[in-house]
């Protein structure tokens, strides 16, 4: 084990620094107020120590210490496990990472652990960083940080993940040589690279969990709000973002996402594969044609054998017969479907979707370096809690309406866990019942049945919205939603069901109309 030393600067005070004869004692007093913080440097982690030097009252640095420039972090103390002589060329490759690290916080947070984790792309490194704060002093508020280096010589690293720990966070082992974390609805997947790491890596998040249950952290109050520090400055490639979201146990994932470059000869005929395959099916009697004779069509038009493609070409065939089911229309700006929708690339982009609102614990996001993807991960069941997450879903779908593009709300089928999450936001939106909505959404998507359990919750929210308008209920569309003074609302008349005359749809002022589509007045 070695030991690491870092000296870091205390947070800004937000005044200058003094010019003239005070300049000298200014500079000494900010070298007393600098703080060190130490490391023990094991293989494939870093365990924070107890630092010292952390208040004015500290002792009088050395003169190299007291010439550092005012926010920058030094390492000091290469050492061996016995103190002599310079560390191993790997353990200071990760004291070189951790000063790039540190660089990445902000001077009042503190890295408890970092912790190196498998990457799926080597050269790339990934490290997990758990780190605390020193501003809340009333309580121990602890974030999980992922960060990327693109090889192990870069002189940069990026922030891929931000993960708080709320009261709610549970650990669990996931049999494969690693450990999912489970916090405020969101879920990631944490492989360290040996035993011994992961054992330092749960014992510390066992703390942090501990701690954050004491506290009662909740989403929703002002606990842990410097995290937003650090979602602001998630900047990440997206491939390293995906991995970032991987989960292990979903059911439809999608593809692996290309490297930069030109695609193998295997995938430029997959790609041609698709492109003729739509044709082929368009011009067949879907009754009668087989899968063979599909083959053979496809051989013809482009001219060579496809025998070792018959997987390929059975599996697209079977997924673009399933992608013929399309979304439906139940608002200008709102389309509920299933995962055969999320992943029709096609589709989408006809639909002019840019939002698309994953409500599947088992469905991947299919494309997200395409679409702003969010996420709530539950099962379809009678037990799951929709309800504390509709607040949320409202706005990332008024998100989407004000950009004047649309949204997909999807899940497995579009039958369950997305359509209860549209009668939501229909009820809140346009100030409907649970019976208008339901009703609604049904006649535009008939398989549309949220489970006994969500009916439950939606009449709880209408109860909920009942109490914030005031009882007020009846489709005048001035539901909970609306925002004072906002512009002359529209309806449009290109969908098989028309909303009543005494409904509006809000769409923000110089919107632009799809094909088809036409304003309608009172």
């Amino acid at each position: 084990m070695a030991l690491v030393t870092v000296s870091r600067s205390p947070p800004a005070s937000g005044y200058s620094t003094p010019v003239g004869p005070t300049q000298d004692q200014a500079s000494k007093r900010r070298s007393r107020l600098q703080r060190r913080q130490s490391f023990a440097v094991l293989h494939g982690a870093v365990l924070g120590l107890q630092d010292g030097g952390d208040n004015g009252d500290a002792a009088e640095p050395s003169p190299e210490l007291a010439e550092e420039p005012p926010g920058e972090e030094q390492l000091h103390g290469h050492q061996t496990d016995n103190g002599h002589g310079p560390q191993s060329p790997q353990k200071l490759e990760q004291s070189q990472h951790l000063h790039l690290m540190v660089e990445l916080l902000r001077p009042q947070d503190d890295i408890r652990l970092a912790a190196q984790l498998e990457a799926a792309r080597p050269p790339r490194l990934r490290y997990l960083l758990v780190v605390s704060t020193r501003e809340r002093v009333s309580q121990d508020e602890t974030v999980l940080l992922g960060v990327d280096f693109p090889d192990s010589s870069s002189p940069s690293c990026t922030l891929g993940l931000v993960l708080p720990l709320w009261s709610d966070t549970q650990v669990y082992l996931d049999g494969d040589g690693g450990f999912s974390v489970t916090s405020g609805g969101q879920s990631r997947i944490f492989k360290p690279i040996s035993i011994q790491t992961m054992w330092a890596t749960l014992q510390v998040l066992h703390q942090a969990c501990e701690a954050a249950l004491g506290s009662g952290l909740v989403p929703g109050g002002t606990a842990l709000t410097w995290a937003s520090h650090y979602e602001d400055r998630l900047s990440s490639d997206q491939s390293c973002l995906n991995e970032w979201m991987a989960m292990a146990d979903l059911e439809s994932l999608r593809p692996p996402s290309a490297e930069p470059g030109r695609p193998s000869e295997q995938e430029q005929m997959e790609q041609a594969i698709r492109a003729e395959l739509w044709k082929v099916l368009d011009t067949s009697d879907l009754e009668s044609i087989t899968s063979k004779e599909i083959r053979q069509a496809l051989e013809l038009r482009l001219g060579c054998p496809l025998q070792q493609y018959r997987d390929f070409i059975d599996n697209q065939m079977l997924l673009l017969m399933a992608q013929q089911d399309r979304a439906s229309r139940i608002f200008p700006h709102l389309y509920l479907g299933s995962e055969w929708n999320a992943a029709n690339l096609e589709e989408l982009q006809r639909n002019r979707v840019s939002h698309i609102l994953n409500m599947a614990r088992e469905i991947d996001n299919f494309y997200p370096e395409r679409f702003i993807y969010h996420n709530v991960r539950l099962w379809d069941e009678e037990s799951a809690q929709l309800l504390p997450h509709w607040k949320e879903t409202h706005s990332f779908v008024e998100a989407a309406r004000a950009q004047g593009t649309r949204v997909l709300v999807h899940c497995k089928m579009g039958v369950s866990r997305s359509a209860a999450t549209v009668v939501a936001y229909a009820m809140k939106q346009y100030g409907w019942s649970l019976e208008q909505a339901l009703r609604h959404v049904q006649e535009l998507r008939p398989i549309a049945r949220p489970n006994p359990g969500f009916l439950r919750q939606l009449q709880t929210y209408q109860g909920i919205l009942t109490a914030r308008t005031g009882g007020k209920w009846g489709g005048d569309g001035n539901g909970v939603g609306r925002e004072p003074g906002s512009p002359k609302r529209r309806a449009w008349t290109t969908a098989p069901h028309q909303p009543p005359w005494d409904h509006e749809v809000h769409q923000p002022p110089g919107a632009p109309l799809g094909p088809g589509e036409c304003l309608r007045g009172r």
